[in-house]
């Protein structure tokens, strides 16, 4: 110290202490060491041991004072505190309390004891040979608790220069040159000592480098940012030069959100460059308390950490993402967004809503707009080129792999389902009535049709936009089929026509077309059956039908082979056009032609035994030429009749009853559940699944379904003995009429024109009664065989009834025998 009066004030203050600690009789011998040694000591750069606190040294002197009963000399300290922190703001004021506090302490302490700030001053001062570290400290025993402040002889410098000689003797290389390496791997650089070593697949020093193995081991844990640098740099650099076309507009936004984050990577990188630049302190020299603004490793670990964090999260998303692109990569990164370390959560949510906001944008213009913008095949809605009638089944559908986790299966629906609307609409309807819906359900939402108005997070805004829009344009779409393209009508017309529910137009097409159908299929013209279908219409209660739609009702011939005749290929058909199309498909206009084949062959059946009653009916026996022959002769006659009016009848009641269940309790039922579903379908999905629904009834009620191919079978050899016994009959009495004729030919010849040989019209009356014996002995012959067959396939029907899946056919043996008349023949069998 060179200013005289501290130096004064120091020794006064000194010669103070000694002579207040009780040692006057050696103060004045060795006040000039005891000086010496004080201001050798306030001379040095040490400082406390402990943290410079004004508030709260200040605190513990009241407190204290307080305790020891002096609680004006609180007071009056804390008024003379205030006074000197308004007077001398710039002072350092907690070291002038510091040191006023240690020498009160020191006062008040007993000789024998040490002092816990300032060691008592020596009365001797020996000089001390050059020792080491643990003798210095031994030596300061005696004299209070150690600090760490330069003693006499300079020992605290010679100990930390011998440490630093150690220190350097493990170590070839600067630990600055060590920071300025790891922060060149961090940007995936080679440094001097850090190379990256492909065969280990990571950063490291070479094994013949002399460093410290604590040095060594966060060298390598550092690095482990490099490596995680390198994968996600290569995974950019891929996907923006070399598989921009690949990756496509959602792996684009990947990227380029992982090159932001790299962004903010490198500005931690430049900072830390720039203050690796500053000397790091050697392991010997005094820091001055550790706060100078340098680099070293461990201050790297730190601020690394947080990067180290992000970078090993992107390296993970990477990983996961590799060949995926689209919706699934989105769903893929969302995967990881739920975490519950807040720094992960923000981190996740940036991305997302970069990486989201093409694929929310490809939503909201195939909600609002219809159109499908995906150049690249990362949307989960597929479309491909369809005709007009395929457009809304086949036209797109949902890819479940491009589907993200944040959508659910039900909203992807309802987006599909609205966007497929606004194309029927467009495309099938040629109507534009959907940008009016559209309009009202942004409108009723609020939400923006701008471009990037919608992403990640707004989930549940995208939700509430696609339910208004897709209840709106649905609702347009309904009124557009029921009322401008009159759906029901069409499906009334089908019912009528195809399904043989208008009756005096079946009856009346079936008598004139029959003579027709009875001939070879190959010499039978599709234009006059044609014309007499139009006969037909005009005949009946059709002709007051819409023209527009009887002009849609056609004949169909289905191929047919040598041997088929015309009622085994004649058809009729509706012409569904578009959009009606979707509806009445193809696949669905071959399951009627079913129906109309087996209700046609049925009506055929009902049709032939009627027109066989008319021959068969009781009155008929009063009229045949048999009814006045001989005994024998006409009894055999009136009971092969009766036994054919019994065939009959059995026949008809099974015809007329399944004809009923049929008619009314399949047909008529199924379409009452059909216009209760039209009624109340709110989409065209809706009203699609209700026609299915009556499709599938009506298939599985009327015995046409996979599951009824035996039964089915059956039934038409019923059918086929009903129709081979009426072509039976028709033969047997058109051999009676024969007979008549030939009789009532004879009565008109001569006597000599009735002895000719070989002749039975010249056989007399003996010769014609024998031969009409032998003919009804045929016929009976014939009869039995045919009623015999009949019973055999109508038990088999009847067994099989029970068997069926369907809970209607299970019970169709109840509707049929609601007489108990299949009861009694079963029993009596």
């Amino acid at each position: 110290m060179d200013d005289t009066a501290t130096v004064d004030l120091v020794r006064e203050l000194v010669l103070r202490l000694l002579s207040s600690g009780g040692r006057s009789s050696t103060a004045s011998n060795n006040s000039d060491a005891a000086v010496r040694y004080a201001l050798r000591l306030l001379s040095s750069r040490m400082s406390p041991s402990v943290i410079p606190d004004e508030l709260s040294l200040v605190e513990s002197i009241k407190r204290r004072l307080a305790v020891s009963g002096r609680s004006s000399s609180a007071l009056g300290f804390a008024d003379l505190h205030s006074k000197l922190s308004a007077r001398a703001p710039l002072l350092n004021r907690w070291a002038l309390l510091y040191l006023l506090n240690s020498l009160s302490l020191d006062r008040h302490r007993p000789e024998s004891s040490p002092a816990p700030g300032l060691p008592f001053l020596p009365l001797h001062l020996p000089h001390p040979p050059r020792t080491s570290a643990s003798s210095i400290a031994g030596g300061m025993a005696g004299g209070g608790v150690f600090l760490v402040a330069k003693d006499p002889e300079n020992i605290r410098e010679i100990a930390l220069r011998e440490y630093a000689d150690l220190f350097m003797e493990d170590n070839e290389v600067s630990e600055s040159a060590l920071v300025r390496d790891v922060l060149y791997a961090c940007q995936g650089i080679d440094g001097r000592y850090v190379r990256f070593d492909r065969s280990t697949d990571g950063y490291d020093m070479p094994e013949s480098l002399k460093v410290p193995k604590p040095t060594r081991s966060i060298v390598r844990r550092l690095c482990e940012l490099g490596w995680l640098f390198r994968k996600v740099r290569g995974y950019i650099s891929e996907g923006i030069v070399d598989r921009q076309f690949d990756i496509g507009t959602v792996g684009q936004a990947f990227c380029s959100s992982l090159q932001d984050e790299l962004v903010d990577y490198y500005k931690l990188l430049t900072v830390l460059t720039s203050q690796s630049a500053n000397p790091i302190p050697s392991a010997g020299s005094d820091s001055g308390g550790g706060a100078g603004n340098y680099l070293s490793l461990r201050r790297l670990a730190v601020w690394l950490a947080e990067p180290t964090v992000r970078m090993r999260l992107m390296a993970v998303l990477v990983d996961v993402c590799g060949e995926l692109r689209g919706g699934a990569m989105a769903g893929a990164i969302h995967s990881h967004a739920q975490h519950g370390n807040p720094l992960v959560q923000e981190f996740m949510g940036r991305l997302l809503r970069r990486v989201c906001s093409p694929l929310f944008e490809m939503v909201r213009i195939w909600v609002l707009e219809g159109e499908l913008e995906d150049v690249f095949a990362e949307f989960f809605i597929l479309s491909q080129p369809v005709k007009a009638e395929s457009l809304w089944r086949e036209g797109y559908q949902i890819q479940s792999s491009m589907l993200p986790s944040f959508i659910s299966p039900l909203l992807a629906q309802r987006i599909l389902r609205t966007g497929k609307s606004i194309n029927f609409l467009r495309v099938c309807c040629e109507d534009n009535g959907w940008v009016e819906a559209s309009g009202e359900a942004v409108a009723h939402v609020g939400a923006t049709t701008q471009r990037g108005g919608l992403g990640y997070g707004d989930t549940n805004a995208l939700e509430a936009l696609v339910v208004e829009a897709a209840k709106r344009i649905d609702r347009h779409l309904m009124d557009v089929i029921h009322k401008r393209y009159r759906f029901k009508d069409h499906c009334l017309a089908i019912k009528r026509y195809l399904l043989l529910g208008q009756g005096d137009f079946v009856k009346y097409l079936m008598d004139i077309v029959g003579p027709e159908l009875s001939e070879p299929a190959n010499t039978i013209s599709s234009f006059q059956l044609a014309g007499l279908l139009e006969t037909a219409i005009r005949a009946s209660n059709a002709q007051y039908d819409d023209r527009e739609i009887l002009d849609r009702l056609k004949v169909r011939m289905m191929e047919h082979g040598d041997g088929d005749r015309g009622w085994d290929v004649f058809s009729l058909e509706y012409d569904a056009r578009v959009p009606l199309d979707t509806v009445f498909t193809a696949l669905n206009m071959k399951r009627y032609l079913k129906i109309f084949n087996f209700l046609w062959k049925l009506k055929r059946v009902e049709h032939a035994l009627t027109g066989l009653w008319k021959t068969v009916k009781p009155n008929y026996i009063n009229s045949c030429i048999f009814a006045n022959e001989s005994f024998g002769v006409k009894m055999q006659f009136v009971s092969v009749l009766r036994r054919l009016q019994v065939l009959w009848n059995e026949m008809n009641h099974f015809v007329t009853n399944f004809q009923y269940y049929i008619m009314f309790e399949v047909l008529e039922v199924s379409w009452a559940h059909f216009s209760d579903g039209m009624n109340s379908s709110k989409d065209l999905d809706d009203l699609l699944a209700a026609h299915d629904k009556y499709l599938y009834s009506i298939l599985e009620k009327s015995l046409l379904g996979e599951g009824s191919q035996s039964i089915n079978k059956t039934l038409f050899v019923l059918f086929d003995h009903i129709l081979r016994f009426r072509s039976l009959a028709d033969r047997w009495f058109e051999h009676i009429h024969e007979l008549q004729h030939r009789r009532n030919k004879s009565k008109s010849k001569s006597k000599g024109e009735l002895g000719k040989v070989g002749s039975l019209i010249d056989g007399g009356r003996k010769a014609l009664l024998q031969f009409s014996r032998d003919f009804f002995g045929k016929m009976s012959e014939e009869l039995d065989k045919v009623a015999k067959e009949y019973s055999a396939a109508l038990h088999d029907f009847i067994s099989q009834l029970p068997l069926q899946q369907h809970i209607d056919l299970k019970f169709l043996l109840f509707r049929l025998d609601f007489t108990e008349y299949y009861s009694r023949v079963s029993s009596n069998k």
